[in-house]
């Protein structure tokens, strides 16, 4: 239950705090944020901007006058964070709870170790255009998190990188030593080819085809 106090002031507001629990915002300001605006997308436009983040959780700010409005509201917020927990991650959440790049973000979501829990499909607000990204189950992340999951990650890609630079030396190599022997061939063919003919014209000099 959120707590709900007024607020001693020229002009007097109603306040209600929700704190936002560490398994929740997985530690995240910018999930504190995504939360913050996934609340407000619930609630009527007129009240929205009075839902605002405040020392890691949420806090609604209405004048005094506005008791009926207020109370809706409160009420709305609280159901809206009752399933909170389960919402799902996205793109910058993840890599600022992960503390990941968002090169890193797509390279493991492409070959499987960051798991998706499906799409989400959002209108850029003032333009028609929509974008699809993938979304994280909080569950999944706070596990890769718990287990340090990305340190392990990044020793495998350093050394798969230099798995491939080793491979790619050797093949350039491999390369080289391969046009070289070609090289040589052809010049021992050729070699041998001027010798042969160099024959016959002494045969033809010599009358011996005749």
């Amino acid at each position: 239950m959120p707590k709900t106090k007024k607020k001693e002031s020229n002009d007097p507001e109603l306040i209600s705090e929700w704190p936002l629990p560490v398994a929740v915002t997985l530690g995240s300001g910018v999930r504190v944020k995504g939360i913050l605006q996934e609340i407000r997308s619930r609630l009527p436009s007129p009240v929205r901007k009075s839902l605002n983040m405040h020392a890691g959780g949420l806090i609604l700010v209405m004048p005094e006058t506005s008791k009926t409005a207020f109370r809706a509201t409160a009420s709305a917020v609280s159901s809206a964070l009752d399933d909170i927990a389960d919402l799902p991650i996205i793109p910058r959440e993840i890599e600022d709870i992960l503390t990941i790049t968002a090169a890193e973000r797509k390279r493991w979501l492409e070959d499987g170790r960051l798991p998706s829990a499906g799409t989400r499909t959002v209108r850029l607000q003032g333009r028609a255009r929509k974008i699809t990204f993938h979304v994280f189950d909080p569950r999944v992340v706070e596990d890769l998190l718990d287990r340090g999951a990305v340190d392990e990650w990044r020793e495998e890609d350093a050394a798969a990188k230099a798995e491939n630079r080793r491979r790619a030396a050797y093949q350039a190599k491999l390369t080289r030593s391969l046009k070289k022997k070609e090289k040589a061939e052809q010049t021992e063919r050729a070699e041998e080819a001027a010798t042969r003919l160099s024959g016959w014209d002494e045969f033809g000099r010599d009358g011996l085809l005749r």
